[in-house]
C-alpha cells in the first residue's frame, strides 16, 4: 500500500517557485516589452507552454498532498494553480483523480476509461470530460478583461497565454497520462496498468516534469514530483539486484 505523502520544506518552496516563473513569464510577455521577432516568440511561446505545465503538475502534488503537510496549504496552492492553469475546478480535478488512482485504466476511471488507442480521439474525450461550463465562462471573462480593458494586444494573448495553454495539455497528457497507460499492457505494468519511458532524467524532465516515471507515481503517490527520479533510479536498482 503505497505510504503518507513525503512532504518537505522544499515542497512550499518549488510550488511557489513554479508560479511565481509562471506569473513573471506570463507578465513579460503579454507586456509591451515582451518577446519579439519569431524567434523570441517561438520560444518564449514554448517558454510559456512548459510554464503552464508546471502549474497543473504543481496543482497535481497538491491533490496528493504533497506540497505541505498542511491541508489548507495543498488546498491553496492546489485551487491557485488550478484556476491559473485554464480556470479548471481544483475540488473536480480530486474528485476525478482520486477515481483514476483506484482503478487505473479500469472501466469508471475518469482519465482513461476510454477504450480508444488513438491519442486524438482519446485527448478530445478527456478534454470534453474535463471541461465545465463555469470553466469556459472564467476564461472567457479573463480574455475580455485582458483585450479590452488591460489593453493586451490580441495575439499576444494567443502567443502567450490560449495557445500555450493548449498546447501543455498535450505535453501533459501525452506524455504524463497516454503514453504511460496506453495498452497494449504488460507485466511489468502490473499492479497500475502503468509504464515508465526509459531512464533519462534531463528528458523525463523536460518532457513532462518527471510524469514519464509514471510507474513509480503510481506506486508511491505520496511522492513529489521532484523526486520521482530517484524512485526510478531505486526500482531500477532492485530489479538489477533481483537478477544477479
Amino acid at each position: 500500500m503505497p505510504g503518507p505523502p513525503r512532504t518537505s520544506p522544499w515542497g512550499v518552496v518549488i510550488a511557489t517557485a513554479v508560479l511565481a516563473a509562471w506569473a513573471c513569464h506570463v507578465a513579460y510577455a503579454l507586456g509591451p516589452h515582451g518577446p519579439s521577432g519569431m524567434l523570441g516568440i517561438t520560444l518564449h511561446g514554448l517558454l510559456q507552454t512548459y510554464l503552464f505545465t508546471g502549474l497543473f503538475i504543481t496543482g497535481h502534488d497538491a491533490m496528493h498532498g504533497t506540497v505541505s503537510p498542511r491541508r489548507g496549504v495543498n488546498t491553496a496552492f492546489g485551487w491557485l494553480a488550478s484556476l491559473l492553469f485554464a480556470g479548471m475546478s481544483y475540488r473536480r480535478l480530486v474528485v476525478n483523480h482520486r477515481a483514476h488512482h483506484h482503478a487505473p485504466t479500469g472501466e469508471h476511471d475518469p482519465d482513461f476509461g476510454q477504450r480508444s488507442q488513438s491519442f486524438l480521439p482519446w485527448w478530445l474525450t478527456f478534454m470534453f470530460r474535463y471541461t465545465t461550463v463555469l470553466q469556459i465562462g472564467v476564461m472567457a471573462v479573463t480574455y475580455n478583461v485582458l483585450a479590452h480593458v488591460l489593453q493586451v494586444p490580441e495575439w499576444r494573448l494567443w502567443a502567450y497565454w490560449v495557445g500555450p495553454a493548449l498546447l501543455a495539455t498535450l505535453q501533459l497528457f501525452y506524455f504524463g497520462t497516454y503514453l504511460p497507460h496506453r495498452g497494449p499492457f504488460t507485466d511489468d505494468m502490473a499492479p497500475h496498468r502503468a509504464r515508465s519511458q526509459a531512464p533519462n532524467h534531463a528528458w523525463a524532465m523536460l518532457s513532462c516534469y518527471f510524469f514519464g516515471y509514471h510507474w513509480e507515481h503510481h506506486e508511491s503517490p505520496g511522492t513529489p514530483w521532484w523526486r520521482l527520479w530517484r524512485q526510478r533510479d531505486e526500482r531500477i536498482r532492485l530489479r538489477s539486484e533481483a537478477q544477479r
